[in-house]
């Protein structure tokens, strides 16, 4: 502080100083504003800066997540599970298409890709995974009993495929689970989106357990546990070559053309019949007009004979 004298010869602070300790001190407030260091700037500060971060760290963790919970699924089972041709790449406006043996169709292809499914609504703790960690995929849910659900899965499904920034949708156009051995009709709505299908052929061996699950005499613990307490579940799946419609063709001869392409890889065997047979019993109506049908055909071999 300076000072100065005055014409009695006393000494009295001069102007300046007087300022100087009315100033604000700036390192008073930085002290409060700025936080002390302390050690290293971890993931977690980073990613609070920013809400675009924290959401995209969150999305790399659910599929991860999913995918990991799937590899245990596999090691509970001793699953040996051989995948043949490239890992399906992730770009928009594409679905696969596979056979359907079991629900652990999409556990043995989702622990390699981080798949999109549309699945039947479960009960209990199947239910509780799909709303939870299955959500996280963006995966499409319907209820079978509902007839309204069909336009707005339709609807769903249009909005995934040609979304930007969703997962690859993986669809089991059988629409119900078969036992490995056949291929049932494919239903058409994954054949008119107006993308690339890319088919993936399932084929499980038995020589250890028989992977199919009757849903309509087991329920899936049961089934799960069943894999569980085998030897091992010994699986093959192809990755075949993407396929789009052809100039003329309708999307009924479309899913033919990719039925024919799995069918032939797996070693299975095409029936021409629709696998929702095993949920609803025929009309009598029909069921007497294929009699009628059968009896006309055995009696002009009669005729002709």
């Amino acid at each position: 502080m300076s000072e100065s004298k005055s014409e009695d010869g006393k000494l009295y602070p001069s102007v300046s100083a007087e300022l100087d300790s009315d100033r604000p001190n700036i390192e008073d407030y930085l002290s409060e504003s700025l936080p002390e260091p302390h050690g290293k700037l971890r993931l977690r500060d980073l990613i609070d800066l920013s809400p675009a971060l924290t959401e995209a760290a969150g999305a790399i963790v659910d599929r991860s997540l999913v995918e990991l919970i799937c590899s245990f699924f596999v090691a509970s089972w001793t699953g040996v599970i051989k995948y043949h041709g490239p890992r399906p790449s992730v770009r928009s406006k594409q679905i696969f298409v596979a056979n359907h043996t079991s629900m652990i169709d999409f556990i043995v292809l989702e622990q390699m890709t981080a798949f999109a499914v549309i699945m039947q609504k479960h009960p209990g703790w199947v239910g509780l995974l799909q709303s939870t960690i299955l959500e996280s995929l963006g995966c499409i849910w319907f209820n079978r009993a509902e007839v309204n659900d069909r336009a707005v899965v339709q609807r769903k499904l249009r909005d995934h495929v040609h979304g930007a920034d969703n997962n690859p949708l993986l669809i089991f156009p059988e629409g119900t689970c078969v036992n490995n051995e056949y291929t049932v009709m494919f239903k058409k709505g994954a054949f008119e989106l107006d993308c690339p299908v890319c088919p993936v052929a399932i084929k499980y061996n038995k020589i250890f357990v028989d992977a199919f699950w009757n849903s309509k005499k087991q329920s899936f613990t049961t089934h799960l546990l069943q894999l569980m307490t085998s030897w091992a579940v010994v699986c093959d799946v192809w990755y075949l070559e993407p396929q789009t419609i052809k100039s003329g063709e309708t999307p009924i001869e479309f899913a033919e053309r990719v039925r024919d392409m799995i069918s032939h890889r797996a070693g299975l065997k095409k029936v021409p019949w629709d696998g929702y047979l095993k949920y609803l019993r025929p009309s009598p109506r029909f069921t007497e007009s294929k009699q009628k049908s059968f009896a006309e055909s055995i009696l002009r071999r009669f005729h002709e004979n």
